[in-house]
């Protein structure tokens, strides 16, 4: 029996490899400090947990959910964005329930794109994107986030003919793995390069509960005439620790929205409901835990960069997300840099060349321990000596 050569194109799942070798380190009986991970690492919301277990003793939720998701998630969804962001959103036309964003990431070259249009992605950026232009026999180039021009794309220097003939454009911010953000006027320019050479734009809005020092970040649909052209989604993963939940959106033009809905009608009926019924409490009840949430993140990510200016490694702070993108020291490779870390301090960290052709010369360290974890990890890796 042969895959198909679908399937056998598709990437090699980075951070499967990465997970692989940190259990077999673990196996050996070594004190890993992993900072390589993305998954959070606090609980869920005990008032989410609680939803979920009312709704699952109700027959009725045991039963096949709605196609496009239980109409009060999608109200849900809708509120959500109107008291967070200001924007107004039809519950019936502009909300696409999703298994988790990653599912819609994937989905969307599926809904879009022909065998061989092109799609435009960043590098470095989040590898599942890779995914979803292979299972639609699409094409797709990448463009360049640089620590020059602060991780944003500079779309004067992305070719004309890749330009002329793309066809959607991914953004992610606040940005894995980089940690950058952006502001509305970033948001603005990019509404008018996508109107202009007719490019659908999907904003990956993972992260867009985490910013720091003060500043919360700014939603791609703040832009105006952001519906026109595009999409954005967001994950309850991150915001709410719900990352097992699988449950996440997308919003804005409402063709993209009908194209998500019409897809998943084939591939799925939609989330147990239950779990949707959570999904609402999570959305429209109040939000103390988030601000909680990203209190803690600044706090370790402010032991994180103290830490390592200590042992003399000049590092940026994030702007946001729940990563912070260091940089490698003269001599090493991304890949070359990890691995000393792991067989002698026994620290992981994710090489960026995972992360594409520009993350080299980076490593990304996720701020999902506590900050004692964080400093002990920077310290092994002080007694290294490399920074000296």
């Amino acid at each position: 029996m042969e895959y198909s050569e679908r399937l056998k194109k598709l990437p090699v799942q980075f951070f499967a490899n990465l997970v692989e070798k940190v259990n077999k380190a673990i196996a050996e009986g070594r004190d890993i400090i992993n900072l390589g991970q993305g998954n959070p690492d606090q609980p869920t919301p005990s008032h989410i947990v609680k939803a979920l277990q009312h709704a699952a003793e109700d027959p009725n939720m045991h039963k096949y959910s709605p196609f496009r998701g239980l109409q009060e998630l999608r109200e849900a969804a809708a509120h959500f964005y109107q008291t967070q962001y200001g924007i107004e959103i039809d519950p019936n036309r502009e909300v696409a329930i999703l298994f988790g964003t990653k599912t819609g990431l994937v989905e969307l070259p599926l809904c879009l794109l022909n065998e061989g249009e092109l799609m435009l992605l960043p590098d470095p950026g989040y590898p599942d994107y890779l995914s979803g232009a292979v299972l639609a026999n699409a094409d797709y180039r990448l463009f360049p986030l640089k620590a020059e021009n602060q991780f944003l794309p500079d779309f004067k220097s992305i070719a004309k003919e890749q330009v002329e003939a793309a066809k959607l454009m991914y953004l992610n911010y606040p940005n894995n793995p980089t940690g950058a953000t952006a502001d509305l006027a970033f948001f603005e320019e990019t509404v008018r390069f996508a109107k202009e050479n007719q490019i659908t734009i999907l904003h990956d809005f993972a992260y867009g509960a985490i910013g720091f020092d003060g500043k919360k970040p700014v939603s791609f649909l703040q832009a105006e005439g952001a519906k026109d052209i595009g999409i954005e989604m967001y994950t309850l993963s991150k915001t709410y620790n719900m990352a097992g939940w699988r449950v996440g959106f997308a919003v804005g033009n409402a063709k993209i929205i009908e194209a998500l809905n019409l897809i998943q009608d084939h591939l799925y009926v939609s989330l147990f409901p239950a779990i949707q019924k959570a999904a609402v409490s999570a959305l429209t009840e109040e939000q103390t835990c988030v601000v909680e949430l990203v209190a803690r993140y600044e706090k370790r990510r402010n032991a994180l960069i103290a830490a390592c200016q200590e042992i003399g490694w000049k590092v940026e702070a994030p702007a946001g997300s729940f990563f912070a993108w260091l940089p490698v020291p003269t001599g090493y490779t991304s890949e070359q840099f990890a691995e000393l870390l792991l067989e002698k301090a026994d620290v992981v960290v994710a090489p960026g060349n995972g992360f594409g052709k520009f993350g080299e010369g980076y490593v990304r360290v996720g701020l999902l321990v506590d900050e004692d974890l964080l400093v002990k990890a920077v310290k092994r890796i002080g007694k290294l000596e490399i920074f000296q």
